[in-house]
């Protein structure tokens, strides 16, 4: 059994959710990236987003659909394809040269017509106990399609991003549920990986406000939260991860 902090294939970190049959409901349908599975994918969501494997901050990730015709956007540029096998073989010179996943596109919320996702952080305190400290929304740069805050993307208040979704009582519950997702997907992590005390879960949420669950960051940075204007939640989040033994200040001789 792995007893790493850290995983950073998206591929192995997808499987680890599957094996949940409560969890797997979230996980929007993954394959590895080859022209059958892309051009499968596309004729069956018609949008997907096609992944580097092992990457971080968005980088790499490429946004493509099927309409009347093929397109993919990368950064802030998008081309257009008349054919599936124009597209596939532009596709395979804009993106990096590593492997990659093709991911099942979410129609994503959106925030002055920018989509968003959320970051729910989930740590170990200092009982040993998971607990999910932290919760963040991430409003993409308005000419991209990710929501990283490396990117250009903005991290604002979750309850703002959905006032006009939802509110009230209403938004407090379906928070919860958000930070209970992330809480679940911690405990099940933890099976695999018993050596995690931290985890990130990124979360998007479709029209019909059901979450998806994007990526886990199994090393998440907790000074998304320092964004915020109240620091409450960033003081917290920084603390436990100290606890956890990231972030270790050096005492000066």
């Amino acid at each position: 059994m792995n007893k790493s902090r850290t995983v950073g294939s998206k591929w192995v970190k997808t499987k680890v959710l599957l094996q949940n049959k409560e969890l797997r409901k979230f996980v929007p349908e993954t394959r590895i990236y080859n022209q059958s599975n892309l051009f499968q994918m596309l004729n069956k969501y018609k949008m997907v987003y096609v992944k580097p494997i092992n990457g971080s901050f968005g980088q790499g990730v490429i946004r493509v659909k099927k309409n009347h015709k093929y397109t993919f956007q990368s950064g802030k540029t998008a081309r257009s394809f008349e054919t599936f096998q124009g597209l596939f073989t532009a596709l395979n010179k804009a993106k990096l040269k590593k492997s990659y996943l093709v991911q099942q596109g979410i129609h994503l919320l959106t925030y002055q017509k920018r989509i968003f996702d959320t970051r729910i952080m989930v740590q170990k305190t200092p009982h040993k106990k998971w607990e999910a400290t932290g919760y963040i929304g991430r409003v993409a740069h308005p000419r991209k399609i990710v929501t990283n805050f490396h990117n250009s993307g903005k991290p604002l208040p979750l309850e703002v991003l959905l006032g006009s979704y939802i509110n009230g009582q209403k938004k407090k519950e379906y928070i919860h549920r958000l930070r209970n997702l992330g809480y679940r997907i911690a405990k099940h992590y933890h099976k695999s990986y018993p050596g995690f005390k931290e985890i990130g879960v990124d979360i998007g949420i479709d029209k019909t406000l059901k979450p998806w669950v994007l990526e886990v960051n199994t090393a998440p940075d907790p000074f998304i939260f320092n964004q915020l204007k109240d620091k409450k939640m960033f003081f917290k989040v920084l603390r436990y991860a100290r606890e956890n033994g990231r972030f270790i200040r050096v005492k000066r001789k």
